[in-house]
Parts: structure tokens; C-alpha cells; sequence
């Protein structure tokens, strides 16, 4: 480790090797906290390269424990956390309406560490049971087309670095991996980023997983179509800069997509949104992140028949059905 750090010290990048190397080490134990938290700290003051990128990718995907759905046709719904905005649980919420439409998602997700709330806070307070049984998750994909990917529970070499994030409470290049570390290999992909050069490179990796995917950030900041302002979407398609009021709805003032203070608020927003009690506000943004995600699986549809087939599955109750079904 004191080679690689006297390495990134004098700002040269890592080797897509060098870098499956040290992470597989990281996994394996081989380094104690301090040397794995100046490590992580690295990436603090400068970007992260496209090789570094994917050979830390490579790395936890190797040592990840793996879920055969090859026979479903799945989306992952994972953002990269680490805006400080904030927000209520847009994806999570986003992955339920997505399966209320009838398609599969299987989402990787973890407890939130740069926010109040990440998608497992939010799911296990209400009653979901993390598992990493390939015929309990299989079984909720056919009853309920979804099940959640804890991750703590698919990465076991994340256990020595998960209290490090934790004291660290600053996003790291972890947060830059969860999206595109999904052990079930989805074949579709929508995720949210925190920055234009982390989307760029996101393009890079998936251009060459063979997926359909859609890449998203807010140009203010935020790792999801926030409705704020202009987003910025790369997709199998291209890249292309959208407005709010383009694909039919009003730019919303950031206080209102406001996710709260505690779990407990968290919780409660997600539950209105699904019962269809939430503000206007909460759902267009759900609603436009569904649509934009249904799309992966249908490019031939247009954006605004994708936000009907999302707008049915939340009014219909249908998006909540869902729910209720891999908590029961």
C-alpha cells in the first residue's frame, strides 16, 4: 500500500490492474484503516479515471456473491448517493412505480452514508426482510417484480471498509461503484450520478456492458432528474441536455423534494407518495425517473407514454401492491 499511496501522492493514476489489485487486497483484509482511509481520501481531491474506475469494478464483482436472474429481464435503479441534497427516496420509490408497471427490478442498494436515508433505511424500517437467497429474491421478482439487493449482504470484502465510510461520512469512489456493482447483472440500467465527469465515465463503462441504460445528473447538483432545472441523460442513444418544462412539467423549487430529517419522515414521505398522498411535487419527479426508466426496457415508446404507464401503476395502487408484497 505505501508504493500505491506514494504513487497517487505524486498525482499519477492507477493502472486498470493496479487498481483490481489494491481493491482485492482491501477485500481480502490485507490493509489496516488507516492505510485504507488515506486511500479513499485520495479520490476526494481528484477524479477518478475510467481505468481506475473499472478496475475497482472488476474487483468487486469478482468477489461479490453472485445471483443467477438470467431468467428474468431486470433493471437496477441505483443512484451514486453523495449529492448532499438530501432528497426524499426518489429511486426507491421510482423502483416500486416501475414494478407497479409490471417490470422487473432488481435493485442494489445500501444504507445511506453521505444522506439521512438510503434505500435500505428506508425499506427495512418498513418491514423488508434483506435477504441473499436466490429463491426468496427470485420468488419476490415473480410476486411482486422486485427485490432489493443489500449490499453488505452480496459484498463481504466491503465489511473492513463500511466503518471507514462510515467515520469518514463523505461520499468516496464507493459510492461512484454501487451502481454498477449489482451481483445479478441486470440487463438494463438507470442511474443517477453526482457530477458531469462521473456520468461521463459511467458512458465509458456501459457502452461496453451490453446493456440498454440511462445515465442522469441535475446540472445543480443532484443524482436524479430532480426537476429543478436542466438534466443532463447519456444513453445508448447519445447524450442530450432536457428541461423540466420539455417533457411536460413545471421546474420545482428544490424545498420541495426535501426527504426530512430522520428515518422516521423518511418513511413517511415514501408511504404518502405510494398511497398517493403525496404533494404534486413528489410525484411528477417520481413519476419522471419511472418514465425515464421504463424506457430502458421500451425505446420504441415515446417519454410521455412511458409517464403513463408510471402514473397508472401509482394511481392504481398498483406501485404499492408491490410493497406490500415483499413485506408480507
Amino acid at each position: 500500500m505505501k508504493t500505491i499511496l506514494n504513487q497517487l501522492f505524486e498525482q499519477q493514476k492507477l493502472s486498470e490492474q493496479q487498481a483490481y489489485d489494491v481493491l482485492t487486497k482491501i477485500g481480502n483484509g490485507a490493509y489496516n484503516s488507516s492505510q485504507i482511509a488515506s486511500f479513499l481520501t485520495v479520490f476526494l481531491m481528484r477524479n477518478i479515471s475510467v481505468d481506475e474506475l473499472r478496475g475497482f469494478q472488476k474487483a468487486l464483482l469478482d468477489l461479490c456473491l453472485k445471483m443467477d436472474f438470467s431468467e428474468f429481464n431486470t433493471i437496477d435503479l441505483c443512484g451514486t448517493g453523495g449529492d448532499g441534497k438530501n432528497t426524499f427516496n426518489i429511486s426507491t420509490l421510482t423502483s416500486f412505480v416501475v414494478a407497479g408497471a409490471g417490470y422487473k427490478v432488481a435493485k442494489h442498494g445500501n444504507y445511506g452514508v453521505s444522506s439521512n436515508c438510503g434505500s435500505s433505511n428506508v425499506l427495512e424500517y418498513l418491514g423488508y426482510k434483506f435477504t441473499n437467497d436466490e429463491t426468496q429474491l427470485k420468488k419476490q421478482l415473480n410476486d411482486a417484480n422486485f427485490c432489493m439487493m443489500h449490499a453488505p449482504l452480496f459484498h463481504p470484502a466491503m465489511a473492513t471498509i463500511a466503518p471507514i465510510r462510515a467515520e469518514l461520512g463523505v461520499k468516496t469512489f464507493f459510492n461512484m461503484l454501487g451502481p454498477i456493482v449489482n451481483p445479478s447483472f441486470p440487463q438494463n440500467q438507470m442511474v443517477g450520478v453526482f457530477n458531469l465527469e462521473l456520468a461521463r465515465i459511467y458512458n465509458y463503462l456501459l457502452q461496453d456492458s451490453n446493456k440498454n441504460y440511462k445515465v442522469v445528473h441535475s446540472l445543480d447538483g443532484y443524482d436524479e432528474i430532480s426537476l429543478t432545472g436542466k438534466f443532463k441523460l447519456i444513453s445508448n442513444n447519445g447524450d442530450n441536455l432536457i428541461s423540466p418544462t420539455q417533457i411536460g412539467f413545471e421546474q420545482l423549487n428544490p424545498t420541495s423534494i426535501y426527504g426530512g430529517e430522520t428515518i422516521k419522515e423518511a418513511a413517511k414521505i415514501f408511504i404518502n407518495v405510494l398511497e398517493n398522498k403525496g404533494t404534486k411535487a413528489q410525484q411528477d419527479v417520481v413519476i419522471a425517473n419511472s418514465a425515464f426508466a421504463i424506457n430502458c426496457f421500451e425505446p420504441n415508446k415515446s417519454i410521455e407514454e412511458c409517464k403513463s404507464l408510471a402514473l397508472e401503476s401509482l394511481l392504481s395502487g398498483n406501485a404499492y401492491k408491490s410493497l406490500k408484497k415483499i413485506i408480507s
